[in-house]
C-alpha cells in the first residue's frame, strides 16, 4: 500500500471515527435492560370440576374471551333456591302489609264507635242528671229515675268497652308494623343472598379482564378446583423497558426523550419508544434486603437507577414478554 493511500484510509477513519462520536456523544446505552409486564394469576373463585378450557399455552386472547368454565350446575340450583326464599319474603312482606293496613282500618272503625259511645254517654249522663233532679223535686218516679241511671251505667261501659278496644287495636297495629319491618329485613338478606348466589354463578365462567397472553396454564378439564387455586398465569399485552442505567449516565435524562431499542429477540430491527419514568431511587434501595453502607469495609460502587420506556408502537407479528433482553438507546442531547 503506498503512503498516500495510507494517508487517505487514515483520513476516512478519523472522519468515520468523528462522526460516530459525535452521534454517539447524543445517546446513553445499556444492555442491562429487559422486558417488563405487570403479568398475574389467574385464580377461580368459586370451586368445582373444570367443564372445559378454552385456551392453551401461549395463546394470545382479546379482553372478555372465554378462558375456561367451571360446572355451574350446583351455583344454578343456588340461584333457584335463592330466588324462592325472595318470592317467598316478598309474599310475607306483602301479607303483612296486608294485615297492618286492614288492622290500621280497623282501629279507625274503632275510633268512630269510641266517639259514639261518648257521645252516646254524654246523652245519657244528662238525661240521668235531669232525672236525678226531677226526682229530688218529686216531678219524676222513682222507676223513671232509675231507668235513666241504668242507661247511664251502660253507656259507661260501653266508652269504656271501646276505648279498650281502639288501645287493642292500636297496640295490634304496633306489633303488625314489627312483623313487616322484619319481614323486610328477611326479604333484604334473600335478595342479599339471591345477589351472592347470582354473583357466584357468574364465577364458574373465567374470562380474560384485558388482552394478554395465556402462560403456564395448569388448568385441565375434569379437574376439581378450591376458590383461589391458580389457574394460569397471564401477561398482558401492556409491556414495557425496565432499563437499569449507571446514575452517571442520568443526568441529562428526561422523560418524553425518545429511545432506539434494540431486542436480542429480533436481531436487525429496530424499535422506537421514549422514557416514560426514572425511579426515585436506586434499584438496591428497594431490594428486600438493603445494603448496608455503615460498615467499615465500604467500597463506593457506581450504583444502577431503573428506568422506565414504553414503546410506541409494537408490531403484530412480534411478541414481547417478560425478562426478554433489549439494549435501550436513550436521545439525550
Amino acid at each position: 500500500m503506498t503512503s498516500a493511500a495510507l494517508a487517505i484510509l487514515l483520513c476516512v477513519s478519523a472522519i468515520a471515527g468523528t462522526l460516530w462520536w459525535l452521534n454517539a456523544r447524543h445517546f446513553e446505552t445499556t444492555d442491562d435492560a429487559f422486558i417488563d409486564a405487570r403479568q398475574f394469576s389467574i385464580s377461580a373463585k368459586v370451586s368445582g370440576y373444570i367443564e372445559s378450557v378454552a385456551v392453551t399455552d401461549n395463546e394470545r386472547v382479546a379482553a372478555g374471551a372465554l378462558l375456561l368454565q367451571i360446572d355451574k350446575r350446583d351455583y344454578a340450583v343456588a340461584v333457584a333456591q335463592a330466588e324462592a326464599q325472595v318470592a317467598q319474603a316478598e309474599a310475607s312482606v306483602t301479607n303483612n302489609s296486608a294485615l297492618t293496613a286492614v288492622q290500621k282500618a280497623q282501629v279507625a272503625q274503632f275510633k268512630d264507635q269510641l266517639a259514639s259511645a261518648g257521645a252516646s254517654l254524654r246523652y245519657a249522663q244528662q238525661q240521668n242528671d235531669r232525672y236525678q233532679a226531677l226526682l229530688r223535686t218529686g216531678t219524676a218516679t222513682v222507676q223513671s229515675a232509675q231507668q235513666f241511671q241504668s242507661q247511664f251505667e251502660q253507656a259507661v261501659a260501653a266508652e269504656r268497652n271501646a276505648a279498650d278496644a281502639v288501645d287493642a287495636a292500636g297496640k295490634q297495629v304496633v306489633a303488625l308494623e314489627a312483623q313487616e319491618t322484619s319481614a323486610r329485613a328477611n326479604l333484604r338478606a334473600a335478595q342479599t343472598q339471591l345477589d351472592q348466589a347470582k354473583l357466584n354463578l357468574s364465577y364458574t365462567t373465567v374470562t380474560a379482564g384485558q388482552g394478554g397472553h395465556v402462560a403456564h396454564l395448569s388448568a385441565a378439564k375434569g379437574a376439581y378446583v378450591q376458590a383461589g387455586q391458580s389457574l394460569m398465569m397471564f401477561v398482558p399485552d401492556d409491556v414495557w423497558v425496565t432499563a437499569n442505567f449507571k446514575e452517571t449516565q442520568i443526568a441529562d435524562m428526561r422523560p418524553g426523550q425518545p429511545v432506539d431499542i434494540d431486542v436480542d429477540a429480533y436481531p436487525g430491527r429496530t424499535f422506537r419508544g421514549h422514557v416514560d419514568s426514572i425511579q426515585s431511587g436506586s434499584g438496591t434501595a428497594f431490594s428486600l434486603l438493603p445494603p448496608e453502607n455503615a460498615t467499615g469495609n465500604y467500597v463506593k460502587v457506581v450504583q444502577r437507577v431503573p428506568v422506565k420506556i414504553v414503546f410506541d408502537h409494537i408490531p403484530q407479528d412480534v411478541v414481547l414478554g417478560p425478562g426478554m433482553s433489549v439494549v435501550p438507546s436513550v436521545k439525550v442531547r
